[in-house]
């Protein structure tokens, strides 16, 4: 099947992003009196918009998190992206065989939009991505696990959601296209099969989704 539309997850799936967001995280939970693990970060929080760590962690202490907590947050985390940040392997391949293939890909990512654009300039990645082709979590209600993210991007760029797949590494952003009618391919590479065994199809190199969008 030849979609119409490859909607991509940014962090972990474009820019690796992940181990740095969430070691930093884990970090500054712990600071601020709940103890977190770097891999308690990657199990609750990878994939989801910040509304969702305030969520939990009040449901969990009945404690809020600072006002500024994001905003310390993310000042930490475009800091270190600077020092520390790459593309993941493959994806700029990846994106220059569909832009010569013709086919419409877009971004769809929990993350703020300053964070999508900080780690495409870092990266170089922002050649393939203008404006009208980046969505985040800020343009929607509800984020992932909900299907309102990848729905907006969908009606956003004209096509309907069956004629689309989205590329993914998070279980809530599996469960998020499954919602939205769309096909998923799930990327393994740092998250485990099993998480992901809702998507269509999996994968665990960029060279193997090269083919299986064509």
């Amino acid at each position: 099947m030849r979609y119409d539309l490859v909607i991509f997850d940014n962090d972990g799936v474009l820019v690796d992003s992940e181990p740095i967001s969430n070691r930093l995280l884990a970090a500054y939970l712990t600071e601020l009196g709940h103890p977190t693990s770097y891999e308690d970060s990657i199990r609750d929080y990878m994939g989801s918009a910040m509304h969702r760590i305030h969520d939990l962690v009040l449901e969990r202490t009945g404690k809020r998190l600072p006002d500024d907590f994001d905003d310390v947050f993310h000042a930490r985390v475009f800091a270190a992206f600077q020092r520390e940040l790459k593309p993941v392997a493959g994806a700029a391949d990846v994106l220059e065989k569909l832009t010569v293939d013709g086919t419409p890909h877009c971004v769809a990512s929990s993350g703020s939009h300053e964070r999508i654009r900080v780690g495409h300039r870092t990266t170089g990645l922002d050649r393939w991505f203008d404006e009208e082709r980046i969505f985040s979590s800020q343009d929607v209600g509800r984020g992932k696990p909900a299907p309102d993210l990848f729905l907006h991007a969908a009606d956003r760029m004209g096509v309907a959601p069956e004629r689309c797949v989205v590329v993914e590494d998070s279980p809530l952003g599996v469960r998020a296209a499954v919602a939205a009618g769309m096909d998923v391919y799930g990327f393994t590479a740092m998250t485990p099969a099993a998480n992901l065994a809702d998507a269509t199809q999996l994968f665990s190199r960029m060279e193997e989704l090269a083919d299986m969008l064509t």
